[in-house]
């Protein structure tokens, strides 16, 4: 049994404090972290409050780490103590199962997740399966990687899964945590970006970002000009819009994607997507080749 310091909460909106904690023996395929970095992600806040209502307490929060290998289980052979590394939202999947077999290992039944139920990196140091453990490649500041092991992947995954191209128009609906990474994948990987916002006042910072265009979210109305326009939409809000006018800016066989979970029920009807074989999907985060492409391709 080993000591570290985590910083905890007791209770659903309980003060964070640091305490000391014994973890025990590292786990044959487990790698332990050093944590030097840490950022902080609205999931963090939702599990502190238990908003969801299966945060486990004693909590320990953080789910974006960053780090050096301080210790490798003894089945662990590509990795090695002294590399750099970030942990994300899922800490260990079922590698055997059919989806971590072709390679999703994020969409494996049981998967553990970093906060749920366990101790993450807002501590000493963080553990997970080596899988999951991401090196960083050198050109990457460790400083500012953190949050791409949680947003960053979230939206990177699906530019990959559905196979964007740098011809293709698209839009990003919303510029917060989520969405400013997106416009600037989106923009480095050639696409034409249309940024979405409801404050008027970020549409200049919306093109620092890299968009090329910006539209308020909020007047449907404007969104006329728009119609058959983008071939993929990621929405990454979590509040209720006009859906049905949204898909109408969709091209044929464009898609509208949601990385964001929205309160209430789309309200579209099949016949609305099918005449120009559109498309609605969503995904969660990424699988660790995914992610590992995401850090090259910073």
């Amino acid at each position: 049994m080993s000591k570290i310091t985590v910083w905890s909460a007791d209770g659903p909106k309980q003060a964070i404090q640091a305490k000391e904690t014994e973890v025990g023996p590292l786990k044959a395929d487990e790698v332990e972290v050093k944590v030097d970095f840490c950022g902080l992600c609205h999931s963090d806040y939702s599990m502190w409050t238990n908003e969801w209502g299966f945060t486990a307490y004693p909590f320990v929060g953080g789910h974006e780490a960053v780090g050096t290998v301080s210790a490798i289980g003894e089945l662990v052979e590509h990795l090695k103590v002294g590399q750099k590394v970030g942990v994300g939202w899922v800490s260990r999947s079922n590698l055997n199962s059919p989806e971590s077999l072709s390679g999703d290992h994020n969409l494996s039944a049981g998967n553990e997740m970093t906060i749920v139920g366990r101790y993450g990196g807002f501590a000493d140091t963080v553990r997970c399966q080596s899988v999951w453990a991401i090196p960083l490649p050198d050109s990457l500041d460790i400083k500012s990687a953190g949050p791409l092991f949680c947003g960053g992947i979230t939206v990177f995954n699906p530019m990959v899964q559905f196979d964007l191209k740098p011809t293709d128009k698209v839009a990003v609906i919303g510029i917060g945590g989520l969405g400013h990474l997106a416009i600037q994948f989106l923009n480095k990987w050639g696409c034409e970006v249309t940024a979405f916002t409801s404050s008027p006042d970020k549409s200049d910072e919306a093109k620092e970002f890299g968009a090329h265009h910006t539209v308020s979210s909020r007047d449907s109305e404007e969104w006329k000009s728009l119609r058959g326009k983008f071939d993929f939409v990621i929405s990454t809000v979590a509040v209720d819009m006009d859906w049905k006018a949204m898909t109408a800016t969709l091209a044929p066989k464009g898609r509208l994607h949601f990385v964001g979970v929205v309160p209430s029920e789309l309200g579209l009807r099949v016949g609305d997507l099918m005449s120009q074989q559109r498309s609605i999907s969503s995904s969660p985060v990424g699988a660790p080749q995914a992610i590992a492409t995401m850090l090259e391709f910073c």
